[in-house]
């Protein structure tokens, strides 16, 4: 699996907690963000250089949430999890122009009725013929740029409001 899951070629751990420092002195120092943690100064230190080659998940959340940094749950679903390496989910904060342009690119009314009707006709006899398999293909690959495009609103939303949505 990973190691510590880097971007640019720098530990995501230390890079988010870095900044959150920002806001938080007691997260300037690894000893104050590991008691906050609730985990050991060694056990972070192995976190922030890439020793522990996974990370459990509930430090994960547990940092994201500590850190105000939604993107590290959506990072290590995307770059440590088996099951989430093949899904559309964003792993940076996008810029929120990029976003809504994405979002409402991907949701625009001509696109979304081809889109019902390719399913439509597809699904229609409740079969999938070896001639309907490449457009049903290409709606999932449709579904897909609606469902990153929408993973992409959620964090940004999540990393402005502080919190859950």
């Amino acid at each position: 699996m990973g190691n510590g899951y880097r971007k640019d070629g720098k530990n995501v751990y230390f890079e988010a907690r870095k900044k959150a420092a920002m806001y938080n002195d007691t997260l300037s120092s690894r000893e104050g963000a590991a008691r906050l943690l609730g985990i050991s100064a060694a056990t972070l230190t192995d976190y922030e250089r890439g020793i522990t080659k996974v990370v459990p998940v509930e430090n994960v959340v547990q940092m994201a949430e500590l850190y105000r940094c939604p993107e590290l749950e959506n990072g290590y679903c995307k770059h440590e999890c088996p099951i989430g390496r093949n899904r559309p989910i964003a792993t940076e904060v996008p810029r929120l122009e990029g976003t809504a342009l994405r979002l409402i690119k991907e949701l625009n009314a001509d696109k979304l009725q081809e889109l019902k009707e390719s399913v439509v006709d597809i699904a229609a006899d409740g079969k999938i013929s070896a001639d309907e398999r490449d457009g049903l293909r290409e709606v999932v690959q449709q579904l897909k740029n609606i469902q990153y495009a929408i993973s992409e609103v959620v964090l940004l939303t999540e990393k402005e409001l502080g919190g859950k949505v």
